[in-house]
């Protein structure tokens, strides 16, 4: 008898089963591919910093060594023009080797969630200022409330809605009114926000300076300035409560700040806006100090010798 033939099945691959047939479509065109630099806009009110610094010069070397190895992501607008997502550093330093051109993934996106996608991909990086999350917050936050996104998820069985701020909480890994301080930070005046991200001043303070109107931030930085100190969260709670009973004026903010605090009596402040063009471009924040260090040092040595010097002759 002759054998009786099996029949034969030719299984479709997983690819084939859970793509849609726009995906299979698109895929008969390279996703990544080499894009124009110069053709590539920045995100308007990009939140994040992109500095000529160490980490920077790190990330050249990389990227002359092995190339861009993760793609960036860009989107396009209407025209044909394209606008940075995900990879300003990545970009910064193709332009630092001269290079014309890197390797992108272009995305159709609504501004909203090119937002939330710009903000998220950038919250991944080691190093962060408050400064960053601040307006990255906000900025994803309102994202989120124009769009009325993610109200479908609930906290409970009962079905109470998820608020976006909650949303956000759970999405970045803080609480609630750890997101609403570094919002808070948002209206702060530059020079005092700079203080923040340098660590002269800590969050708690920071919150209660970011309610005094502008003029009275700007009164407190020049007393910060002359007493060469930065107020006490104490102290900047007594202030917020004499604005709430609108009696906050330069002459109480100095009269607080004149107050002696002793773990500031022999400490020396660096005014930032004096010394910040001494310090290399390339030089991070958390460098500084031993910057200044060896600087003293250095200086020392060289009155040594000039002592020495003058009583040899």
């Amino acid at each position: 008898m002759p054998k009786e033939k099996k029949p034969k099945f030719e299984l479709n691959s997983v690819d084939d089963i859970f793509t849609t047939q726009e995906i299979r479509d698109e895929r008969k065109l390279p996703r990544i591919r080499e894009l124009p630099i110069r053709e590539i806009a920045d995100f308007p009110d990009h939140p994040y910093k992109v500095k000529d610094d160490e980490d920077m010069m790190n990330l050249v070397e990389s990227i002359r060594e092995n190339g861009v190895l993760t793609p960036v992501t860009v989107r396009e607008l209407p025209g044909g023009k394209l606008e940075m997502i995900s990879g300003h550093r990545r970009k910064r330093a193709c332009e630092l080797l001269g290079l014309h051109t890197i390797r992108g993934e272009v995305v159709k996106m609504d501004r909203d969630n090119a937002i939330i996608m710009m903000c998220d991909s950038n919250l991944q990086r080691t190093t962060i200022l408050p400064s960053e999350k601040a307006f990255a917050y906000k900025m994803r936050l309102e994202a989120m409330n124009r769009q009325g996104e993610r109200t479908d998820l609930t906290l409970s069985p009962v079905g109470t809605k998820l608020r976006s701020d909650a949303a956000l909480a759970a999405d970045v890994g803080e609480s609630r009114n750890q997101i609403q301080r570094y919002i808070r930070l948002t209206e702060l005046i530059p020079e005092i926000l700079e203080m923040v991200d340098e660590g002269q001043i800590a969050m708690r303070p920071a919150v209660e300076i970011s309610y005094f109107p502008k003029k009275l931030q700007k009164s407190l930085l020049m007393n910060m300035e002359r007493e060469a100190c930065t107020p006490s969260h104490d102290q900047t709670i007594r202030m917020r409560r004499l604005l709430n009973e609108d009696n906050l004026t330069p002459e109480s903010i100095a009269a607080i700040m004149q107050e002696e605090k002793p773990n500031q009596k022999d400490k020396v402040v660096l005014k930032s806006t004096r010394v910040a063009s001494l310090f290399p471009k390339d030089l991070p924040v958390t460098q500084r100090e031993d910057y200044v260090v060896k600087a003293m040092e250095h200086y020392n040595r060289y009155l040594k010798r000039q002592r020495e010097m003058d009583m040899e002759r």
